[in-house]
């Protein structure tokens, strides 16, 4: 009756690990060969990285490029443009975006909207300006990651 039960225990427990075993492969799903030729292409900036992501990364990623075709010229440059800038960022800076995106997030509407206008003033300056605002006050022009 013991090793019955011993049996039963064992068996539930490599089923038990057989399965978490699989999970993390079936996580790492698409890899980049298995996107499709679209996909890859609105991805590329990622490519080098793709296999590596986690997968709440990847399925972001996937979003956008599901929502792509459905996006005017100048959003798809402004889309190409972050994601060649992101894949050029350290795991750092990576974590530092999303943070400064999220407080961006919970803030007020009318508070978004007074610092998209101030960025879109900064943006039209001359790089020269910019380069001087960016060495006089790196806390305040660090880095140029918010074109909202």
């Amino acid at each position: 009756m013991a090793s019955a039960f011993i049996a039963a225990i064992t068996l539930v427990l490599v089923m038990v690990t057989g399965q978490a075993l699989a999970e993390p492969e079936a996580a790492q799903r698409p890899t980049w060969a298995e996107l499709s030729a679209d996909q890859q292409k609105v991805l590329k900036p990622l490519a080098g990285e793709w296999d590596t992501l986690r997968p709440w990364q990847r399925e972001r990623m996937l979003e956008i490029a599901r929502d792509y075709p459905k996006m005017d010229a100048e959003r798809q440059q402004r889309v190409q443009d972050r994601l060649t800038r992101w894949s050029r960022m350290t795991p750092y800076e990576r974590e530092n975006a999303r943070k400064k995106h999220e407080k961006f997030r919970a803030l007020p509407e009318d508070k978004k909207q007074e610092l998209r206008k101030k960025w879109r003033e900064y943006q039209s300056l001359p790089e020269a300006k910019r380069e001087q605002l960016r060495r006089e006050s790196p806390e305040i022009y660090g880095n140029d990651e918010l074109d909202n």
